[in-house]
């Protein structure tokens, strides 16, 4: 594969490498300030898909750890993490990292190594500690091999051992008559009657069992969810007064979706219903995408307080594949019954100091004359990040198959007059110039700017005034079928950087 551009990656060391006994890594708990979102925010150790638990007015979020390399497309993900922090502030302050708290081959003598993807930890109602937690099962007789499995411990922190040696307790073929899903994402909640419920699955399956409250053995029969608009991921069961909320991940895509724009991406949405089994009645969506493709919810209260917890690609060196979890305020309007989630204000904390540039595109509107297909983004043009190994969301594209259009039209354009004297361009491309498929190189292209009577001309590179700017993108191939053209950044050059 042919690609363009660079990525630079800055990763600190505020965190050692864990110490590595034979094939076991050794669990290490290390403390640090967190000076705002994500909440480990130097690159040394990536977190996702976080859960929290309160203990005694301590906060404690279980989340999966992160391991992919810089320009690696994959989710690595080998043991899961606590953090700890008895004052949780989205500003900053306080926390305790448990780093290796389990690995999936060792928690259950049944699974393989590797995919420790989104897990929990609840406490039961005899005071124990349930870890649920999707792994990939070894020797599975079924067509995906992903299960889920328990692990209880008398502290929220571990050490966690198998809590039904016998295998997962959900799977493709247990309970029987067994599913078609990938079981994964398991969200646990203990009522306060005590009675415990589970719902689990992705790929736009939700599915849900009562437990028994030796938090191990299914209950009645499976509930499947369809009543959740855009329910793709990540759901996250949760009570609040008599209302039982369920947070998910949702990927209704499109160009007017109120959840995402692209079909990478993810929103956070929400239902809710009287019981815990459902019905569910969509509600509506609280958080707007974030910087990762993927989404995933956790809520929990604290001294009066609600909060959400998720991930983004924030922190140094971060990308789709090393997330870092963050931390927001979760609030609610009561006037409305039941109470609905106030949309969340992602925060961040404060970056450097922005350098000079003349690049001054990201004050641009970036449009494309023909329609955008709906895995890419228009959006990805201007946001200053020209990825290695890009997805399909960090850069825009004509591709439509063998339909590519030959001729393509970007345009930026400026609430108000500029000036420049320069562009560059950084392509995407997974075959080689001249080619008539897949992403190529345009055979040519050139820039136009607006005049004063709406007349385009062709760029010279002497300074202009303009408050628009477009690319005519001519793709390779011929004979009526042509390849894309990829397009990871476009820079408009002021003649002084500012």
């Amino acid at each position: 594969m042919l690609r363009f551009g660079y990525l630079v990656a800055a990763v600190a060391t505020l965190l050692s490498p864990l110490p590595v006994v034979g094939s076991v890594v050794r669990r290490q708990t290390v403390s640090f300030t967190s000076d705002g979102n994500p909440i480990l925010a130097d690159g040394s150790i990536y977190s996702a898909d976080p859960a929290p638990l309160v203990v005694n007015n301590t906060l404690y979020i279980i989340s999966g750890r992160d391991e992919a390399g810089p320009g690696q497309n994959d989710f690595i993900m080998n043991q899961w993490q606590i953090f700890e922090t008895s004052n949780p502030n989205p500003g900053g302050g306080s926390w305790t990292l448990h780093q290796n708290v389990a690995q999936p081959q060792t928690l259950f003598g049944w699974a393989s190594a590797g995919t420790a993807y989104a897990s929990q930890v609840v406490q039961g109602s005899d005071g124990k500690y349930y870890l649920y937690a999707p792994v990939t099962q070894s020797g599975s007789p079924n067509a995906d091999p992903f299960a889920i499995g328990v692990a209880v411990s008398d502290s929220p922190l571990g050490p966690f051992k198998d809590a039904h040696p016998g295998g997962p307790i959900i799977s493709q073929s247990v309970p029987p008559p067994g599913d078609s899903i990938q079981n994964i994402d398991p969200t646990v909640f203990v009522d306060s009657d005590g009675r415990v419920f589970i719902y689990f699955g992705t790929f736009g399956q939700l599915r849900g069992y009562e437990l028994e409250k030796d938090m191990i053995t299914i209950k009645g029969s499976v509930v499947t969810v369809q009543t959740l608009t855009g329910y793709f991921e990540a759901p996250w069961l949760m009570k609040r007064g008599s209302t039982y909320y369920m947070l998910y991940a949702a990927n209704n895509a499109g160009q007017n979706s109120p959840c995402t724009p692209t079909s990478y991406h993810a929103c956070l949405a929400y239902g809710t219903s009287s019981s815990p089994l459902g019905p569910w009645t969509f509600r509506g969506v609280f958080l707007d995408i974030v910087s990762s493709t993927t989404s995933h919810p956790g809520a929990f209260e604290l001294n009066g307080n609600w909060f959400l917890v998720y991930h983004t690609r924030d922190a140094v060196g971060g990308t789709h594949f090393r997330r870092s979890i963050a931390m927001d305020k979760l609030e609610w309007d009561e006037s409305t019954s039941p109470p609905s989630i106030v949309k969340v204000k992602q925060t961040k904390r404060p970056g450097p100091p922005r350098q000079p540039t003349r690049n001054i595109a990201p004050s641009a509107k970036p449009t494309s004359a023909n329609p955008t297909p709906i895995q890419y983004w228009i959006a990805a043009i201007n946001d200053e990040r020209v990825e290695s190994n890009p997805l399909p969301p960090d850069y825009w594209c004509s591709w439509a198959a063998e339909l590519s259009p030959q001729t393509n039209i970007l345009t930026y354009t400026w609430n108000s007059t500029v000036s420049l004297n320069g562009v560059s361009m950084a392509f995407f491309a997974d075959q080689p110039a001249g080619s008539n498929i897949g992403v190529a190189p345009p055979v040519s292209w050139s820039v136009q700017y607006l005049t004063a009577n709406d007349t385009p001309e062709e760029v010279s590179f002497n300074i202009v005034q303009t408050t628009a700017l477009r690319a005519i993108l001519n793709a390779s191939g011929g004979n009526g079928q042509f390849a894309a053209v990829g397009v990871k950044e476009w820079r408009a050059l002021a003649p002084v950087a500012s």
